[in-house]
């Protein structure tokens, strides 16, 4: 019997470099530990644990493959392998504290050096554009937290340094739309084109078109930010990371009451739909980092993807999933078509 035994599954079927994945195997045999090897397209991964039937392994860097065939070799012998989807790197260097976004005009993905609070950076909005150049924008807000597009194509930065949220005109512009706004962090526009904004110190912001902030909805505060996205539904859903491992997505009405659509995710982070009203969290899930799935009616969740340090994500137009970490962004085909609400 082949002594490296048989690969049944891996899980989740998605990663990115540094995510740690679950391989279910038969037959391997650990007698000596040290003569065992775990490799993706011949990358040899670290192993966190393994026996008989299971192995961790952390994903390693895959230098732009992103179909990657992993086996295991034991004693000389090898198994069969099976694929996994790794995420390939578009950018690094960077600082994003929530999801990036993709500019519907061209396709391109705008992103942040967000930096510490009240940290001035000499760059801290920048575009990805679909030829892979990253290009910085002239305008320079402080601390860019929430990035999000109107329907109309206008792009939108809440600036948590000093409480505002800014329109950012052909890169170089920057016009002030709302001021005081505690913490301002998450941004999300409604189906009619309403703006609301999310101060972690506990208030959702509803911004008339007047251009006064009313507040909407209080929620618990967030040690580090809200994030928002609205759903089919029409209701408007939050995360508000805090620092114990059973923190919830909130979901609120039309008249900011809230309520808790799901319970038991660890730091949740950035969210975002699909069409079908699946919703998409960075989060913990059971010990296991990455990106969370969400059943419409909030019944059911699965790890869909495994990834450290990921604060956010966004879909293209062509149904690929834009990951984001602390310092980088990756992208992998998935075929997911995103809710065109924003």
């Amino acid at each position: 019997m082949n002594k490296a035994g048989k690969i049944l599954s891996i899980s989740p079927p998605n990663a990115i470099p540094g995510g740690e994945v679950l391989i279910e195997c038969e037959g391997l045999e650990l007698d000596d530990l040290n003569s065992f090897s775990c490799y993706f397209n011949r990358k040899k991964a670290r192993i966190v644990g393994a026996s008989s039937n299971r192995v961790l392994a952390i994903v390693p860097e895959n230098n732009g493959m992103q179909i990657v065939d992993v086996h295991f070799e034991n004693f000389g012998e090898v198994s069969n392998s099976e694929k996994i989807l790794v995420g390939k790197r578009l950018a690094g260097d960077l600082h994003l504290v929530s999801n990036p976004a993709v500019d519907p005009k061209d396709g391109s993905i705008v992103v942040t050096r967000s930096g510490a609070r009240g940290q001035e950076l000499p760059v801290t909005l920048l575009r990805l554009g679909t030829d892979g150049q990253l290009s910085d924008f002239g305008a320079n807000v402080m601390n860019p937290t929430g990035i999000a597009f109107d329907d109309h194509g206008k792009l939108f930065v809440t600036n948590r340094a000093d409480g505002e949220v800014c329109q950012i005109n052909r890169d170089e512009e920057i016009v002030p739309i709302a001021t005081e706004l505690g913490v301002a962090t998450g941004i999300a526009f409604d189906r009619e084109g309403v703006m609301f904004i999310g101060d972690r110190s506990g208030n959702i912001f509803r911004l008339s078109a007047l251009g006064s902030a009313d507040t909407w909805a209080v929620l618990e505060p967030s040690v580090s930010a809200y994030h928002m996205a609205f759903g089919r539904d029409g209701r408007l859903y939050v995360t508000a990371p805090g620092l114990c491992s059973f923190d919830s997505v909130y979901r609120i009405d039309e008249d900011g009451l809230d309520e808790i659509f799901f319970k038991g995710l660890g730091r949740p982070q950035g969210l975002a739909f699909d069409g079908e009203g699946n919703l998409y969290v960075a989060a913990c899930k059971d010990g296991r980092h990455g990106i969370v799935r969400i059943s419409p009616d909030g019944s059911r969740s699965e790890l869909i993807l495994s990834g450290m340090s990921i604060v956010g994500l966004c879909f293209t137009r062509q149904g690929d999933m834009i990951v984001a970490t602390g310092d980088s962004i990756f992208t992998l085909p998935l075929e997911i078509t995103g809710n065109l609400l924003h």
